[in-house]
């Protein structure tokens, strides 16, 4: 091996372990928003000290767009993971929602109609991808990767790879992306809802404790007499409709939607996930968390454009703090 990557791996290792011994000191190994807690403050303060203007109003503001739109998708994979499952299609269900919500604007629908016809083609889609998983017992992995290619595809040839623009506006599409005092986005708002619900129903409700269960030994959860199938049906649903959600509100912003709209979502979504401490085996995740990895991305976006860094940096920084991450949130877990 490289010596620079043993070197580099050492590293890693080091830190975490250092996480690992705070953890244990404080109590805090309960909660998997730790890792992504640290990894926040690292990113925070580390763009303060390198970046011009990161910490003006206008460049928080823009950050919270993005972790908004991105956090929107990422609740909902969240809980997916959760309950044990993945899907890969958000991306392509999030530019399909949004096409279709701009066609129809288009074509003169009340925008209130569009918005729900928008979302409900978005419930059909997961609902299927649902149904697929569990009733077939197909990997998710597998059965939403082919979804994602398919939705994909149909979304190009609908569209002839031309993109939908539209110069109108509502007073829903103010309320869904509309600019607020201090140049923060409607969206925010959006985002910060949506991820107080799913906290409470994730960590106050029988549904949060069937969701759990599902995830972390389905076999136990189904002679408990959870209805382990049920639970990811929901999933899938709740999953493809936030991902609708996200891309209306993104065309909202825009004013315009392109076929490859959401492309690479469903990978950010599930870095931020992984990084706010859910675990790729299910069982074990925080919505919280999700917020705080949302925010990272976030900040990694707008940090690396305010400091001057080339855009392709954006990637590598991103897979840098997923892994560390991922390390920490491991080495968390077992500590417990």
């Amino acid at each position: 091996m490289d010596p620079e990557m043993v070197q580099a791996r050492s590293r890693w290792q080091t830190y975490a372990q250092r996480w690992t011994q705070v953890v244990r000191l404080s109590g805090w190994r309960r909660y998997p928003e730790v890792g992504a807690l640290a990894g926040f403050l690292a990113v925070f303060i580390g763009f303060s000290a390198v970046a011009p203007y990161f910490l003006t109003l206008d460049s928080l503001a823009g950050i919270m767009t993005i972790a908004a739109e991105l956090g929107l998708v990422a609740v909902g994979v969240t809980l997916l993971m959760i309950a044990g499952e993945f899907d890969l299609s958000v991306g392509s269900v999030l530019g399909v929602s949004s096409m279709a919500f701009a066609l129809m604007v288009r074509a003169g629908w009340p925008h209130l109609v569009a918005f729900g016809a928008a979302l409900a083609l978005a419930a059909a889609i997961g609902a299927l991808n649902g149904w697929v998983v569990t009733r077939g017992r197909l990997p998710s992995f597998i059965v939403t990767l082919g979804s994602m290619m398919f939705w994909r595809g149909v979304l190009l040839a609908v569209t002839g790879g031309f993109p939908i623009a539209y110069e109108g506006k509502s007073s829903l599409m103010f309320a869904l992306s509309g600019r607020l005092p201090g140049g923060f986005h409607a969206s925010a708002l959006w985002f910060l809802a949506v991820a107080g619900i799913a906290t409470v129903v994730l960590t106050r409700t029988p549904f949060g404790n069937a969701v759990f269960a599902a995830g972390g030994n389905p076999q136990a959860a189904r002679a408990l007499g959870v209805e382990v199938h049920r639970v990811k049906q929901i999933g899938f649903i709740l999953t493809a409709t936030l991902a609708a959600l996200a891309g209306i509100i993104q065309f909202s912003r825009f004013g315009s939607v392109d076929p490859l709209r959401g492309e690479g979502v469903e990978l950010e979504a599930i870095a931020a996930a992984v990084t706010g401490g859910t675990l790729l085996t299910g069982g074990y995740g925080s919505v919280i968390g999700t917020v705080l990895g949302a925010l990272i991305v976030g900040m990694v976006r707008n940090g690396l454009v305010l400091a001057g860094a080339p855009a392709y940096w954006y990637r590598a920084f991103i897979g840098l703090v997923l892994v560390g991450a991922v390390i920490i949130n491991l080495r968390i877990r077992r500590s417990g």
